[in-house]
């Protein structure tokens, strides 16, 4: 239900956008959009280890039960928004954050909570299953938020309602303490250092993506500079701080274990490279491949999240086998294999035509879906299994932190890929295409000015930024039926923005690819995969 709630949210915007009447090209509110898509992450990144260490002392299965009933709560108040334009967007953020810390209760002890309950020879297949649970959510959110958008962009909030509020009752009614607990107090500090460090890289990504002092980015905006100085500055002593606490937020001791350290990194890599390509597809989708076909603008949310089906099916199946296979075969194997088949996908996304075959597409998407569930189940057991059953709440915490930043950092690195492979191309062809039809060289030099960040969000919001921007000029109105048909079509601007749009494609898809590898490199030196044999994993 976390996961799936990261997800939703992406592929339901263009609904969520006109639900609230807020116009994705005005000044200011690509700042709105980027919080709507990262915020969830951004919470939960910060959060999840904070929250474990909370299960480590004060009992797992209480702070998940909590989670349930936070997350539950505020999915009510997100699906009764009554403000319309920046208000709705901003209530819509504020109550994402609050269903994003109960979302952190959840994700950050789940783990932690199997690996007490199941003894080693069952713990893979036990984590896989939460694995699959976990980033099948995500998958699946995307299918759900076409669905559901469709019929109601309330309906994308709503939906977690009655379930939120059974598996509250479920858990306060069946779950029960099994591991561990370990005393002592909350390491104010290192949360501090941690929380604040972090949330400024992360929301120094979101200044970043926004067009700054006539650069199509905001990377050399004095803000973002100092806000990544001073959250790396504010992690470096996070670091010092734990090393010295008596009671620290995090066990820096567990990257002595290779299976753990190695483990998270490859975890790393392909939480970047997964959470950049699905956003890359559904712009693609939405924007462009979808709208050339003959599909309405309003009808792309329901049909991106229909032909991204093969990627959920995928995972899906993946997902299990290998946590089973992982218990009998070992992690290492199956966790590098699924890496470098992830890495094989992208290379032949990256060969894929911008106007592609579905077929195509959809079987590279599904081996994509394979691959992810090759590796997750069985680098999860890997790393659960490496550490000491007192420390489970929080190590499982920090592979979530590492997952949760992966993702909140992919939409980033991934965007300023795609925004740089547009930007040397992008200004000259609308501006010629435009005058093509009929527009004055000064209003399509206006328009061929628009940021490409703008171009990518009008192209995922199912947004024609050309007629938007030519009706205030009067333009329109004096050109030929013709050309008026043409430049507003559904047609004009998805082909437009398509040879630009493929450069940038190539570039993060290759980007993907080498990520693929370094994760495969890394699950390959996390050794056997096994930890010591400890008397409480075995009672546990």
């Amino acid at each position: 239900m976390s996961a799936l709630d990261g997800s939703i949210v992406l592929i339901a915007l263009p609904a969520i956008f006109r639900g609230v009447h807020l116009d994705p090209l005005a000044p200011g509110n690509i700042a709105y959009l980027l919080w709507m898509i990262m915020g969830y992450r951004l919470v939960q990144a910060v959060l999840v280890v904070t929250v474990g260490r909370l299960g480590d002392m004060f009992g797992r299965v209480r702070i998940y039960n909590a989670g349930f009933a936070v997350f539950t709560f505020a999915s009510v108040l997100l699906s009764f928004d009554p403000f319309d334009g920046g208000h709705g967007a901003m209530w819509l953020i504020g109550w994402r954050v609050l269903q994003a810390v109960g979302g952190s209760m959840l994700m950050a002890n789940s783990a932690a909570i199997l690996t007490d309950a199941f003894p080693k020879e069952q713990r893979g297949f036990a984590l896989g299953i939460n694995q699959v649970a976990a980033l099948g959510g995500m998958f699946i959110g995307l299918v759900a938020g076409g669905l559901l958008s469709a019929w109601d962009w309330r309906a994308v909030f709503w939906v977690n309602v009655p379930v939120g509020v059974f598996f509250t009752v479920w858990a306060y009614r069946t779950l029960r303490e099994t591991g561990q607990r370990v005393g002592g107090r909350i390491d104010w500090w290192g949360n501090i250092t941690f929380a604040v460090g972090l949330s400024a890289v992360l929301i120094a990504v979101t200044f970043g993506l926004q067009p700054y002092g006539g650069h199509t980015m905001g990377w050399t905006n004095p803000l973002v500079l100092g806000m990544v100085g001073g959250g790396l500055t504010l992690l470096a002593a996070f670091v010092v701080i734990e090393n010295r606490a008596t009671a620290p937020m995090i066990q820096l001791s567990l990257f002595r274990l290779r299976a753990f350290t190695f483990g998270n990194l490859a975890g790393l890599c392909i939480s970047i490279g997964r959470g950049g390509m699905q956003f890359v597809l559904i712009i693609w989708l939405q924007g462009i491949w979808l709208p050339l076909h003959g599909y309405d603008y309003a009808a792309t949310p329901l049909w991106a999240g229909i032909f991204m089906l093969p990627l959920t099916a995928g995972f899906l199946a993946a997902g299990p086998v290998s946590g089973y296979l992982s218990d009998r075969i070992g992690s290492r194997g199956l966790a590098t294999g699924g890496a470098l088949l992830f890495g094989a996908s992208f290379l032949g996304l990256m060969l894929l035509p911008i106007d592609f075959s579905y077929w195509v597409f959809a079987v590279l998407i599904a081996l994509n879906g394979i691959a992810s569930g090759m590796f997750a189940s069985p680098n999860s057991s890997s790393i659960m299994g490496s550490v000491p059953a007192h420390l489970r709440g929080v190590a499982s915490g920090m592979r979530a932190t590492f997952q949760n930043s992966g993702t909140a950092v992919s939409i980033g690195v991934f965007f300023s890929l795609m925004i740089a492979g547009l930007a040397g191309s992008l200004p000259h062809i609308l501006t010629s295409g435009l005058q093509q039809q009929g527009v004055p060289a000064q209003v399509a030099g206006q328009v061929g000015g628009l940021p490409p960040v703008s171009s990518l969000f009008a192209a995922q919001l199912g947004v024609n930024p050309v007629q938007h921007l030519l009706q205030p000029s009067g333009v329109l109105a004096r050109l030929t039926a013709e050309q008026r048909q043409a430049l507003t079509g559904r047609e004009f601007f998805p082909n437009l923005i398509s040879g630009p749009f493929h450069s940038g494609l190539v570039v993060v898809f290759a980007f993907g690819a080498v990520l693929a590898v370094l994760a495969a490199i890394a699950s390959a030196l996390r050794g056997s995969g096994s930890a010591p044999r400890r008397r409480e994993d075995s009672a546990g």
